[in-house]
Order: structure tokens, then sequence, then C-alpha cells
């Protein structure tokens, strides 16, 4: 067993190797604080035969883990949750990079959260513990790397902020990488500068290096490792495919629109594979893989050589934009949003605090819930293609986590626009920077609904390709060109600044000055972007969908909330029939009545404040009779609230009984003369009726 303790980021950092999960390939056990997670990673010793790498990431959370019991009826955990998946996803984009092009083995890492202190989040720690643990595994894998997370509370950068420190912090980011480059980014922001998220690379840089190096004892010492070279084809085949295809693949890969490049280029490889299937008649799935090579040299050739794409543009011009706000009819908001041949219809509705979605986490003590929600639909339709539907895929959990957390800090305060919001984003076509579409249709969806967002909020895509010291930047990418690049670099923002970032990267790593080129081209497109949204929709509507619900707010004295519920909720179901409104009532004594129309939300809220108004001295009243005494009578002049009107009071002159001027049931109208210490009232119908 190896154990190394020591401290990191201020708090205790334990990593032992050797000790748990011994029949895994390769093992780690890492804690911070009192935050503990164990990656496993097995290792196939045979080459799969599908015709990609069987890669695999699982993060867990064991509700044990923060003294949980699962709710539901089965009482264990099901399948993973959206931050399980966001976490398994940033693992996987970190350590895939690392393997050797044509690796085909099939590999699975595990990495479980088995103590969770609510105060240290677990993600970063995955990342770390599953490097160690591949390192120590027999798979090759160009390693190691660290995961960190940077935040910057009150102007100061902080290294792996707290859940509570979060709070506070203007950025949250993820990094993952070497010593000396990065491999992954992920995270969001409060409209901060290009400069700013420099910086926070910067400290996240450092902060991975001192990490590798507090863990480094860990993967000291030689490891066996699988024998595997990259097969070689035979260099006969290898020039009869190039002589046959290259030229064919330069010119093929050239066109306007996507169905007709890819219509070129598949004819090209059949027409080839074919040629070639007599003379190499066991060699289809290498000729399969040459021509893919010629394609992917002719693509970043035409790139780095001539700074021409595929589709025609220069490195730098974004594709053309077509926007369609109100695109559907009742629904609350809505938006076409299109760029060259990505389209996003994304639609936005209003809800209440009774929509709100309902979280169980180990982050945190008890339930939270979350009042906006952005959902992303990836159709196997919107690329042409023919795919058995199995449920929201990672892929759109990822992108919708990426384009929910660029709206989310531009939205207004709850207090002040206290609705539930979801938008969901259908994919419609698809040719590169999707989840981008998604943000630029978001924002102008939630203007439609008359959302009274802080500032309007585009995203765009960038790419690269790398060869040497050769190096391209691109703008706006095409699928293609994420396929066949080196990075896929997604930063969303307003004019003021960045609100979400990701990067992924297929090379072993970037360095910050490549980053700080992207970062700048990327604010040149974001801003052309934006001033086409402008012109579509320069701001919110000024009023909300006729659809959507009118939500009033009502702040009563907390001794009257038993008033407006009622005995076993009697009162305030007898309003909410009568109306056809929604209303909820907070401890603290807020009221919120949501109804479609304002007359029902208005009337909704005239019956509530008469339940918890206070008589005012010398005000009028009316109201029933609810009895009679020698003395005078009890007339109710709100709901439940009953005052004294004395016999004297009745009218002027003498009145000898009671029931000769009122009776128990009558309306009538009176004044309210005092209220004693006692909180008794002092009634009079005589100071209403004129002397004669």
């Amino acid at each position: 067993m190896n154990r190394i303790e020591t401290e990191f980021a201020g708090r205790k950092l334990i990593v032992e190797t050797g000790r748990l999960a011994k029949q895994a390939s390769g093992s780690c056990y890492m804690q911070f604080g009192e935050t503990v997670v164990i990656a496993a990673v097995t290792v196939s010793p045979k080459e799969s035969t599908l015709p990609f790498f069987p890669l695999t990431v699982e993060y867990r959370e064991k509700t044990y883990a923060a003294g949980k019991i699962p709710g539901g009826f089965l009482k264990r955990e099901g399948r993973p949750s959206d931050k399980e998946i966001l976490a398994a996803r940033g693992i996987d984009r970190s350590i895939r990079p690392l393997f050797p092009e044509g690796f085909k083995n099939e590999i699975q890492v595990f990495v479980t959260v088995v103590s969770a202190d609510q105060e240290n989040d677990a993600d970063i720690l995955g990342v770390t513990a599953a490097s160690i643990a591949l390192t120590r595994s027999i798979a090759p894998w160009n390693g190691p790397i660290a995961g960190v997370r940077v935040g910057k509370v009150e102007g100061n950068w902080v290294l792996n902020p707290t859940f509570q420190q979060l709070e506070f912090s203007t950025i949250d980011l993820t990094v993952c990488g070497s010593a000396d480059s990065i491999m992954m980014v992920e995270g969001g922001s409060l409209e901060v500068s290009e400069a700013e998220i420099l910086d926070a690379l910067k400290v996240a840089q450092k902060g991975i290096k001192d990490l590798l190096g507090a863990t480094e004892k860990a993967i000291k010492g030689k490891f066996e490792k699988l024998e595997w070279t990259k097969p070689e084809a035979p260099a006969a085949l290898v020039k009869k495919v190039k002589a046959a295809a290259e030229k064919a693949i330069a010119t093929a890969i050239n066109g306007k629109e996507k169905a007709t490049r890819y219509a070129q280029v598949k004819k090209v490889k059949s027409d080839v594979a074919k040629a070639l299937a007599e003379d190499f008649p066991d060699d289809k799935a290498t000729i399969g893989n040459l021509l893919e090579e010629l394609e992917y040299v002719a693509l970043r050739g035409q790139i780095l050589d001539k700074g021409e794409r595929v589709d025609g543009r220069d490195l730098d011009t974004v594709r053309p934009i077509e926007i369609t706000p109100g695109f559907l009819p009742r629904t609350h908001g809505s938006a076409l949003f299109q760029r060259g041949e990505t389209q996003a219809l994304v639609v936005a509705t209003l809800g209440t605090q009774d929509d709100e979605q309902r979280i169980d986490s180990i982050d945190v003590a008890g339930e939270t819930t979350k009042s906006f929600m952005l959902h992303y639909n990836f159709p196997p339709y919107c690329t042409g293609e023919v795919k058995p539907m199995r449920g929201t895929s990672r892929r759109e959990i990822g992108h919708g986590a990426l384009a929910e957390r660029a709206l989310q800090p531009l939205l207004p305060a709850f207090d002040q626009f206290p609705y539930t919001l979801r938008i969901v984003s259908e994919i419609l076509e698809s040719n590169g920077s999707s989840s981008m579409a998604t943000v630029c249709g978001g924002s102008l969806a939630l203007m439609d609904a008359g959302v009274p967002m802080k500032a309007a909020c585009a995203g765009v895509a960038m790419g690269l390709v790398k060869e040497g010291k050769k190096i391209a930047i691109l703008t706006d990418i095409l699928g293609a060109e994420d396929h066949l690049g080196d990075m896929d670099f997604k930063v969303a923002g307003t004019k003021d600044g960045i609100t979400s970032i990701q990067m992924d990267i297929k090379i072993e790593g970037l360095d910050l000055k490549i980053m700080a080129e992207a970062l700048e081209k990327a604010k040149k497109g974001r801003l052309h972007i934006l001033a086409e949204m402008q012109k579509a929709l320069a701001t919110h509507r000024a009023d909300l969908s006729p659809y959507a619900p009118r939500i009033f707010t009502i702040q009563i004295n907390q001794s009257k909330i038993g008033d407006v519920i009622g005995p076993k909720g009697k009162t305030i179901r007898g309003i909410q029939d009568a109306t056809g409104a929604k209303i909820s009532i907070e401890d603290s004594g807020i009221v919120t009545i949501a109804a479609v129309g304002g007359e029902a939300g208005q009337k909704a809220r005239e019956m509530v404040m008469a339940l918890v108004a206070e008589p005012v001295v010398g005000m009028i009243y009316e109201g029933p009779v609810k009895s009679t005494t020698a003395f005078g009578a009890f007339v109710e002049i709100m709901p439940g609230v009953e005052g004294l009107l004395h016999i004297s009071e009745l009218q002027h002159g003498r009145v000898e009984k009671t029931e000769d001027v009122v009776k128990k049931g009558d309306i009538v109208k009176v004044k309210l003369l005092e209220v004693d210490e006692r909180g008794r009232m002092k009634l009079s119908r005589k100071a209403l009726i004129p002397k004669e």
C-alpha cells in the first residue's frame, strides 16, 4: 500500500493506492477535506471489433456518503442524476485525448463518491483519482493529469472553493490538464472579461501543477503496460489508395451544403473501395481507415495552407443567421434561430413556484429546488439519420447544462420576477454548434415571453487545426471541422462579458497563448451574432403572453397565515375554486397568487386581502349581524372579525330592544369608533344616520 497525506488548497489531501479494489487494473482512494472518492479502472486484454475506442466513464454519488437514504419506493440509487452525468462527461473529456490514436481495447473507469462533507465537490477529485488509477493500470495512457476548480470571491482568486464560497463567487471554472497544458475547461461566470478568464486559467494551471506534485508519489514506479502498437497498413495499399482518392477527396470535401459534401465524399470512398476490393479482398476495414485519413489530411491541409474552409468561408466569418421571434402562436415565448445549417426551435414557458424542480443531493443537507431549467433535445432526424431512441443522452444533458449556465446569470431575481422558467430547445437541423444556437434561441425566447433579462446572450463555437507550428483558429465551426479538427471551444455571453465556457480538445493540451487568441476571436463572433439578434428583437416584450400566468405577491402578517389557509385548507381551496388562481404561502408570510388572466388573479388577491386586513378606526364597514343581546348586536365587519354595536349606537333616540332595529342575519353598515387595548371594537350605526 502507498499512502500520501499532505495539504492542498488549505485542506487535508490523502491519496492511497494498492489497498482498495485490487482486482481492478488500477485503483485510487482520494480524500479532500472529508469528501472521498474511489476510482477503479478495468482494461480488456483484447481489441474491440467496434469502429471506435470503447471508453466508458461512470461517476456515481452514493447517498450514504452524506448520511442519507434514497427517496422513492426502491430506496436504492437508480439512474445517474444530471450532476453525475456531467461529472462523468468531464472526466471522459479530460482523459480521452491521452490514449494513443487507434487504441481500441475496451476500458471502463468507475469513480464512486463514498463520503461527502457537503463543503467540497467530488467531481474534480474524480479527474485526479481516475488519472492515478489509469497511470497505474495496464492501459497505454499519456498521463498524468489533475483537475481543479477556480472561483473568485470579493476580488480574490480561490482554488477549489467550497460550496459556500461558490455562492459568492463571480466565476466557477473547472479546469483539467497536465503540468504545462490544459485539456478541458468547463464553467460559468457573471459577465467577466476574456482577460479575467485567462487569469483564472493561469491560477488553475498553477493549482494543477501543485496538485500533480503533491500526488506524484502515488504514480512512482514502473507499471506493466499492454504491448500495443498501432497497426501499419501495407505500403502498397497506402500508395494505391492515395493515388486513387487523394485528389478526388480534396475536391469532394468542398461545397456550401453539408448534404452535398457528404454525398460527394461518400461516393469517392465507395468508388475507391470497390475498385480496390479485388486486389485487396482482406483489407476492407484498412481501406476505409486510409480513406478517412485522406479526408482528415485534405480538410486540415486546405485550412492551414490556403486559409479556406470547405463551405467557402474564411477562418473568421460566421455563417448567415436567420431569426424568427414569436414563431409559435400559443407558447409563452419562442424563437426559431438558424445559423448556416444549424437550426434550433427554442421555447420558453413560465410557471409558478409549484413547478420548481425538487433536487435531493449529497452536496447539501435536505432538499433544494430549482426555478430555471433548460432542456436540449437532439433527435436523429436533425442530422438526417435513423437511430434508436433510448431516452435522454449524456450529450443532450451536457449541452443543455452548458446553455442553461450561459443564461442563468442574466435572469431577473426571483423576488422581482417570481416565475419558474423552463426552456426547451428542439434541434431541427445540426451542422455544428447546436448548443450555441440554443443559447441564442433561448435568450430570444425568454425576451419574447416578456422576461426582463439583464441583457441578450449569444454563443459561438471555436475550432482549431494544429500541425506542428502551423495553427489555424476557426470561428463558428461546422460539424466536419469539429470531427476532424483539434478543438471544440464554446464561449457564450453578452456584449459585456462571458457567462459560460466549455473546451474539449483531441490533442495533448493547449497553451494559454492559443486560448487567448481563441477567446478574442470568439468575442468578435459573439458581438456579430448579438448584433443580428438585436435586429430581430431589441429587448424583451413589454407584456407577458396572454397565455402566461400572472403572479402577484403579498406580504401578510405571519399570524394571519392560518386565517388564509383555514381549517384543513378549506379557506384557501375555496378561493382557488372560486377564482381559478393558484395560491401558495411561505412561512415568512409571502403569499403568491398565480392565474392566467389578470382578473382572476386580482379577484383572488382581494379575497386574500379581505382575510388578512386589519380594522381601521374611522372606516365604514358592511357586514352581517351575527348575534343580538339586550345591550346591542355583534356585527362581522371582516371575515372572522366582530365588533359590538351597542344599543345606544343603533340610531338616534332611545331604543328599547335591539331587535326593534336589527335582527340576526341583517346586513348593516357601521363605522368603527374605537379599538380598546384588549382589541375589542366599538361600532356605530347611528354615526352614519343624519340627525333630523
